[in-house]
């Protein structure tokens, strides 16, 4: 077990995967320098209740650390930050002991279960994911570029929870998953539906406008 600085948010970071800052609350400018000066990681956490501004936040049990990679100083002592999420944490425990909120955490590593049919799960998941980035540049009319997607399923997994545009909600429910086998195949159904509506949408959207009303 360890103390780690924590960062509430309202968004869910998964290992591997960016993560953008603006900082200018005193609490947090303080949590960026003493970890620029430790070299130590802070913890990202979905907020289960609270605000991410003002009063402290109450997270959910699961989060992934995040390191600094780049700090731009603006004024009044302001920065945006990127940083890049790095492994999962278990909270076990909170600490009100310092402007920022620190969390008592061991480390949560997904279970890597056997080999046997993991590369079919991945091809399979890799195919989902191409069709529905497809199906969402076209409904959105905004291209959605993905070079190649990683063959390692550890790596494809987070990146897929990444990509998906779902309820924030839904995103822990990925994170917090203990098996990379479960992942895989929670991510496949949850591809398989969002392209089911996007298909939907898209159908109901082209489709022609008859009855009273009807402009021709």
């Amino acid at each position: 077990m360890r103390e780690l600085p924590l960062f509430p948010l309202n968004t869910v970071l998964f290992p591997g995967m960016p993560l953008r800052l603006h900082i200018f609350e005193e609490r947090y400018k303080q949590m960026v320098a003493y970890c620029r000066e430790s070299g130590e990681p802070f913890g990202v956490a979905l907020i289960r209740s609270g605000e991410e501004v003002g009063a402290t936040a109450e997270p959910h049990l699961i989060g992934c650390t995040a390191y600094i990679t780049q700090i731009e100083m603006l004024a009044a002592g302001r920065m945006n930050i990127a940083a890049v999420g790095e492994e999962r944490f278990r909270l076990q425990s909170l600490k009100y002991d310092r402007p920022y909120l620190v969390g008592m955490v061991t480390d949560y590593p997904l279970v890597m279960a056997l080999p046997e049919g993991m590369d079919d799960r991945s091809r399979a998941l890799r195919a989902w994911v191409r069709r529905y980035l497809a199906v969402l540049s076209k409904a959105s009319d905004t291209p959605f570029e993905v070079q190649q997607l990683p063959t390692d399923p550890l790596r494809l997994a987070y990146l897929a929870a990444f990509l998906l545009q779902i309820p924030m909600p839904q995103k822990q429910d990925l994170l917090a998953v203990q098996r990379l086998d479960d992942l895989l195949a929670e991510l496949r159904t949850a591809y398989r539906r969002e392209v089911t509506l996007l298909q939907v949408m898209a159908t109901k959207d082209e489709a022609p406008i008859t009855g009273p009303f009807s402009p021709n």
